[in-house]
């Protein structure tokens, strides 16, 4: 096994173990909630024991996200280190434009390309388009290239819309916006890493039982 390839699945093994953990911990605290809610879920014909699942994967779902987005973007990071030994992980740079937030988060920098990593994206409201444009701008103002990378999709019409609307504002400002297989492949010729088949890898090797 390769030293990156056995570097990432070890960090797969870390948020593993971690996102193991989290769930059992809400379970163990969700056994002794008070359920007097479940009135209004069998009142609207979801019965008590459905209602018990929903909040269950509900809870297990916020974890589950937040974890697969903080490893895929770590495990993209060292990619990028790997090719790129000078890549700067977490810069953050002052907000020249507005007054909130006070300073901008680059995911990784590299040279002057200031990369945002998303495992996916399924946000509707605009809040989040201005937010995003003023990020972009700021960073276009430091002389850095903004790209976007975001690994998955949205399924959904809103967020699919939000989605052309970033990458619209990314082109405007001479930056990249990679999404679904687009993402994989940049980051296989930037690197010369195929990050995906690295992760169906360590699926296969998690079936074989390894």
């Amino acid at each position: 096994m390769h030293e990156i390839e056995y570097g990432i699945k070890l960090l797969a093994d870390k948020y593993s173990d971690a996102l193991a953990q989290q769930i059992k911990l809400r379970t163990d605290e969700m056994r002794n909630d008070d359920k007097s809610h479940y009135l209004i879920y069998e009142v609207l014909g979801i019965d008590r024991k459905e209602g018990e699942l929903i909040d269950l994967y509900q809870n297990k779902g916020r974890f589950l996200y937040k974890y697969a987005g903080s490893f895929l973007e770590e495990a993209t990071i060292l990619c990028f280190k790997n090719k790129f030994s000078y890549a700067r992980e977490k810069v953050r740079i002052k907000n020249s434009i507005t007054q909130r937030p006070k300073t901008i988060e680059i995911d990784c920098l590299i040279n002057n390309n200031a990369f945002e990593i998303k495992w996916r994206d399924a946000t509707t409201d605009g809040y989040h388009i201005t937010k995003e444009h003023t990020r972009i701008k700021v960073i276009q103002k430091y002389g850095y290239k903004p790209i976007r990378l975001m690994f998955y999709e949205p399924n959904r019409g809103q967020a699919i819309k939000v989605q052309e609307t970033l990458k619209t504002m990314y082109l405007g400002v001479n930056g990249k916006y990679y999404s679904g297989n687009t993402a994989w492949e940049y980051v296989k010729e930037y690197t010369n890493i195929d990050l995906k088949q690295i992760l169906n890898n360590i699926v296969k090797s998690k079936h074989r039982g390894g």
